[in-house]
């Protein structure tokens, strides 16, 4: 069952983006509340998805913990480093304003750049509607 695909939660998956999608660009205000469900869903989903993953890894007969922890770290590195990296190269070439911030994004130090810019509060990234 390692390489079947669920429909179902693809399906979900797909529901909880449309969610996050109409929030940002069809809700009236710029937010909803079913964006904030959307993106729950999608952690939710993630977290069963992940750790499925893990269980039927622990499973085979030929389980090691650390050479299958490795194996697993390598291929999500695989699946999310080119887009992060592409959307902060793409960052680099559409937007000059935008440079001065890409090498702590692409080191992880977001949060780290926009304390130094006094622009961070714990719910910097969140998103509020009234």
């Amino acid at each position: 069952m390692a390489n079947a695909r669920d429909i179902q939660l693809d399906a979900l998956r797909a529901i909880a983006v449309m969610l996050v999608l109409y929030s940002h660009f069809l809700a009236p205000g710029g937010s909803s509340f079913v964006g904030h469900l959307g993106v729950r869903l999608f952690f939710v989903l993630s977290g069963f998805l992940i750790t499925r993953l893990l269980l039927d890894a622990r499973d085979t007969s030929a389980f090691a913990s650390g050479p299958a922890l490795r194996s697993f770290y390598a291929r999500r590195m695989l699946r999310i480093f080119p887009p992060y990296f592409a959307v902060l190269a793409l960052a680099w070439f559409a937007s000059e304003q935008s440079r001065p911030s890409l090498a702590w994004h692409a080191l992880y130090l977001s949060n780290f750049w926009y304390a130094r810019q006094n622009d961070w509060t714990p719910w910097l990234l969140c998103h509020f509607w009234s």
